[in-house]
Formats: structure tokens, sequence, C-alpha cells
């Protein structure tokens, strides 16, 4: 099978579905001329033309509004962050109305709209560029909520949220646009709402998301050195989330170890903490564990960034915890 990076199954997705849907359009800063911040839309300007892609002013809560309105009367646009960061500028637009479009009009109006962009750290950019705010999209009911980490998995999901009638917030990695993967060249879709198993052991469940299912698959590989067999589920779909798939595996392992890159305090790796607490109490031999990144803001300096992140050492740390 062949081997695509990231950046091109994203723009395969986003270009298929156009082909299909002449109601597809995509629209952000840059993705046009400049053929995208990471150029995950290189060529699409030339191929579609200006009305279908779209170079919008550095003005987050106008593009995303304009998406949004958009969507309301029946296209099915792209909007496209530079860094999910920004996103905070158009809060408004995707809690208040995209969110809420369906119920406030008692279901005459359908927002079929993907926010997508790279979130997360990337390396030396900052305190104000390398938030992860999945646990903030996926606690507002109405969203629907992505974070996948393959080439593979990028370009089937995308293309879900594409066709899907509901507004998407789509997670990417700026740190992992180039890293390649198995793509199909058929057509196929990944459906919302599955985890995938990535690796299949008995000793200890490993649950995480996006770029950190790297992370996870090294701690994996250490582990099993270690004559230790590790289940790791990628979760891919936030909301809604596999809550079968967690508890399955958490029924055959009976110990959890979950890696997120949020800080800890109210974050989505605290909600799973509790889900499996309550739903799956009697099957744990421990505490489940939280791997997160430390509470304070990331610092620019690339020596300190380590230490805030999580890292395989931590990550075992926490399984030899649940393991005693």
């Amino acid at each position: 099978m062949r081997e695509i990076a990231i950046r091109d199954a994203l723009k395969e997705a986003m270009t298929e579905e156009m082909d299909r849907d002449s109601r597809v359009f995509l629209v952000g800063e840059e993705v046009g001329a400049y053929n995208g911040a990471y150029k995950c839309s290189k060529g699409m300007l030339d191929r579609f033309g200006p009305q279908r892609v779209i170079d919008s002013p550095i003005a987050e809560n106008g593009f995303a509004g304009f998406g949004i309105g958009a969507a309301m009367l029946g296209l099915r646009p792209i909007v496209e962050f530079m860094t999910f960061n920004f996103s905070l500028i158009a809060i408004d637009q995707i809690l208040n109305t995209a969110a809420k479009a369906r119920l406030m009009s008692a279901g005459q109006l359908e927002c079929p709209i993907v926010f997508r962009g790279a979130g997360g750290a990337a390396y030396q950019l900052g305190a104000q560029h390398a938030n992860s705010f999945e646990h903030f999209y996926a606690y507002t009911p109405g969203l629907i909520v992505l974070a996948p980490a393959t080439p593979r998995d990028m370009k089937g999901l995308l293309k879900s949220a594409i066709r899907n009638d509901n507004p998407v917030v789509f997670f990417e990695s700026e740190l992992t646009y180039s890293l390649k993967g198995e793509v199909p060249e058929e057509e196929y879709l990944v459906p919302i709402g599955k985890a995938d198993l990535k690796r299949e052991g008995s000793d200890v469940t490993i649950i995480t998301w996006s770029k950190n299912v790297f992370l996870a698959l090294q701690v994996a590989d250490e582990l099993k050195e270690q004559g230790i067999a590790a289940d790791l589920l990628d979760l891919r779909s936030l909301r809604p989330l596999d809550e079968d798939a967690i508890l399955t595996s958490v029924a055959k392992t009976h110990r959890v170890v979950i890696i997120q890159e949020q800080h800890q305090v109210a974050s989505y790796g605290a909600y799973l903490s509790h889900l499996i607490s309550t739903k799956a109490f009697d099957e744990l031999d421990a505490p489940v564990e939280l791997v997160s990144s430390l509470e304070i803001p990331m610092p620019y300096a690339k020596s300190l960034e380590s230490v805030i992140l999580p890292s395989k050492e931590r990550c075992i740390e926490a399984v030899m915890r649940v393991l005693r």
C-alpha cells in the first residue's frame, strides 16, 4: 500500500469531497495563494478557483461566522484555523451559534461545517501558541470533536466529517503534518465515534489520542521489552466517545494509564478517569493514572518544553505504578 504524508492525506480528503460535492468549499488564512500554512491545500486554489478556496483576512471571528452562515444556507464549509490557539477569537461563533443552531431552531437549521487546524504544542512557539483545547470543545453538546493521529485516519475521518450534517471540530498537529503512513488509494471512510486498538495486550490499557498516539507506541514498545503487554487504544473521536471500546479494554487489563497533552485540571483525561472509575470500578485493580502536561504555561525554551509535555519516562513510571 502507498505511503503519504498527513498533509497530503488531508488535501486528498478535501479535494475528493470538493470534487464529489459542489457545496463544499475551504476558507481560512493563507489557504489559497500560499497553499496553506502547512501546505495542506497545495494546488487547490488552481484546481477549484477563488470562489471555493477562499483566502480570508486575519479575522477568525469573521470567517468562522461566514462559514456558519453558509452552512445554515445549505453549503458545506471547511474552515481552517492556522492554529486552534487562534480559534479562541471565534469561540462565540463556534460554541454559541454553530453548536446550538439545530436545537434553537427546533431542527429547522442544520450546520454542516468542519473547523480544522493544528492543535497542541509545536517546537518553541511559546505559551500563546501551544494550547490543547480538545476538552474545551468536547465540553460543548452539539459539536462533534475528532482528534486522529495517523494519515489513514486523518483522511478517512475528515471525509466523514465533511459529509456529516453537524458542526465538527477536527484537531490536527503541526508536528505531524510531514509524517507518512499507509493510506488506501480507493475510496474509504473512517466512522465517527469508533476508537482504534493500535496494540493488543492484557497487562495495562493505555488510552490516548492525536499525536500522543506516537508517544504511546514508543511506550508500548519499551514495555514489551520488559515483558509487559499493553492494550493501546487510540480514541480518534472524543465526542461521540467509544465507551464500549474503553470498558472492554479495562475489563481485560484491569489497569489504565491515560496520556494527554492537556493540563490535568478540568481536562478530557480527567473526565475519562471519572468515566472509568464509575462505570468500571469493579474491574480496576489500581487507580487510573493520568499523564498530562505540567500545570504551567508553555515556556519558549526547548529544554523546558520537554519537561512540561508528557514524556516516555513519565508514561512508563505511570504504568509501573498501576502494576504494583
